[in-house]
C-alpha cells in the first residue's frame, strides 16, 4: 500500500529534539516499510533536509509556525497524490481538514492523549472524525476507554496499541558492555557509593517533579547515600526555565543528599543515564496516557515506581516489575515505596530482572509494527 503518515506540529522527525510521538514514527519507519511504501510529513527544521528518499520511505518537511500553516502546507502537498491509507497521529481536527483532498483514500487515527476531550473538539466535529476514520489506534486502554465513553459508536474501531523501546539502545544496567559507563556517570557526578532514584521527563506540575523531591527530602533523613537525578528540562530542545522550574530547584537545596538536574539531553545521550540509576520513579499528578519512560525503565532492568493515573499502570503488574501508586499526590507514600526497595535489594532486582523480560516480550518495536500492519491490513 502507499501509505501517508502525518506527524504532530511541534517537534521534527528523526527526534532530534525528542517528543515521544517523534520516537515512535521513527522506530517504526524501517519496519513498516518493509511492507509498504511510506510517505512521512513532518515538521521542517534546518538541520534536516525538506525532501528526501531513502528506500520506501520519504520524508516531506513542510514549515509550520503554526498549527494551521502545517497542516494547510501538509493538505496542499496530499492534494497532489492518491494514498491508499492517511494515518494522521494524534489530532482529530486534521482528519476533517484532509477529508476533501483525501475523498479516495482511508483515513485512520492515532492517539496518544485525551484528544476527543470536549476542551480539544466539539462533539459534533468529534463524530464526523470518528464516522470518517477506519480504525483507531491507541497507546493504552485509557485512552481507548475514555473514547468509547464519549462516543459509543467508536467503540469497534479502537485498538490499544502499546508503545516499546528499542532494547539495543537501552540495555539492563547489569549487561556487561555498559557496566564501566554506569561507573563512568556516577563519576563525573559524584555519586559512585549512592543509591540512585531516577526521574526522566519534563520538569513540569503535571509530571510531579514537586511530588518526587519531597518524597526524597524524606528519604534522604534516613538515607543520606541516596541521590536524585532528574533527567530532562522544562520543553523538548531548551534549557529555559520558568517560575515551577525555579521553585523546585531551589526546593532541593534543602535536601541532605545530592540533587542532579541534567537538563535538556538529546534523544541519544537519554539511554546512558537509565544505566546510572537503581530505582526508577513516574510521578505524574495529570491523567497520563501511558508515559514511554516505563518502558525505558524496563529496558534498563530498573524497578519502578509510578503513579496510578491515566493508562501508566497498565504496564505494572503489582509488585512483579513495579509499584503503582493510588494516592497519586501523596510524597509520604511515595517515599514509603522508595525506602522499601532500598531495604529490599533483591525484591528490586527481581522487580528490574522481570521488567527488562516484559520489554523483551511484549514491548519492542516489532510487536507495535505487527499490531500496526495487522490494523492496516483491514483497509
Amino acid at each position: 500500500m502507499k501509505i501517508a503518515m502525518i506527524c504532530t506540529e511541534k517537534l521534527p522527525v528523526p527526534p532530534i529534539l525528542g517528543g515521544a510521538i517523534q520516537i515512535y514514527i521513527n522506530a517504526l519507519l524501517p519496519i513498516l516499510s518493509k511492507h509498504h511504501e511510506i510517505t512521512l510529513f513532518s515538521l521542517y527544521n534546518s538541520k534536516l533536509p525538506s525532501r528526501e528518499k531513502k528506500g520506501n520511505i520519504r520524508h516531506i518537511r513542510v514549515l509550520g509556525k503554526t498549527a494551521d500553516q502545517y497542516i494547510n502546507n501538509i493538505k496542499n502537498e496530499i492534494s497532489k497524490e492518491k494514498f491508499d491509507l492517511i494515518h494522521v497521529f494524534n489530532r482529530p481536527l486534521w482528519v476533517l481538514r484532509i477529508m476533501d483532498v483525501a475523498k479516495d483514500s482511508t483515513i485512520s487515527l492515532s492517539l496518544h492523549n485525551e484528544m476527543f476531550s470536549p476542551k480539544k473538539i466539539n462533539k459534533a466535529r468529534a463524530q464526523k472524525c470518528i464516522d470518517r476514520v477506519s480504525f483507531i489506534s491507541t497507546v493504552s486502554k485509557f485512552i481507548a476507554d475514555d473514547v468509547a465513553s464519549m462516543y459509543p459508536s467508536a467503540k469497534d474501531k479502537l485498538y490499544p496499541v502499546y508503545s516499546a523501546v528499542d532494547l539495543n539502545r537501552i540495555k539492563p544496567f547489569w549487561d556487561e558492555s555498559i557496566i564501566e559507563e554506569r561507573k563512568s556517570l556516577r563519576r563525573q557526578y559524584g555519586l559512585e557509593n549512592h543509591k540512585i532514584i531516577l526521574s526522566v521527563g519534563r520538569l513540569s506540575k503535571k509530571k510531579g517533579s514537586h511530588i518526587i523531591l519531597k518524597a526524597m527530602e524524606k528519604v534522604m533523613n534516613t538515607y543520606s547515600n541516596t541521590a536524585l537525578v532528574f533527567v530532562g528540562s522544562k520543553w523538548y530542545g531548551s534549557n529555559a526555565t520558568d517560575d515551577y522550574v525555579k521553585k523546585v530547584q531551589e526546593f532541593s537545596k534543602r535536601l541532605k543528599g545530592s540533587v542532579i538536574f541534567t537538563g535538556f539531553l538529546v534523544p541519544d545521550e537519554v539511554p546512558k543515564y537509565y544505566n546510572m540509576g537503581d530505582i526508577f520513579v513516574c510521578a505524574s499528578q495529570w491523567r497520563e496516557p501511558l508515559a514511554r519512560v516505563h518502558y525505558e525503565a524496563m529496558a534498563a532492568g530498573l524497578p519502578i515506581i509510578t503513579t496510578d493515573r491515566g493508562g501508566n499502570a497498565e504496564v505494572i503488574e503489582e509488585n512483579i516489575n513495579g509499584i503503582s501508586i493510588k494516592e497519586y499526590n501523596n510524597p509520604d507514600i511515595m517515599a514509603q515505596k522508595i525506602i522499601y526497595l532500598l531495604e529490599n535489594e533483591k525484591i528490586a532486582l527481581n522487580m528490574g530482572k522481570m521488567g527488562r523480560k516484559f520489554a523483551e516480550e511484549k514491548y519492542h518495536w516489532e510487536r507495535v509494527a505487527s499490531d500496526l500492519l495487522k490494523l492496516f491490513k483491514t483497509v
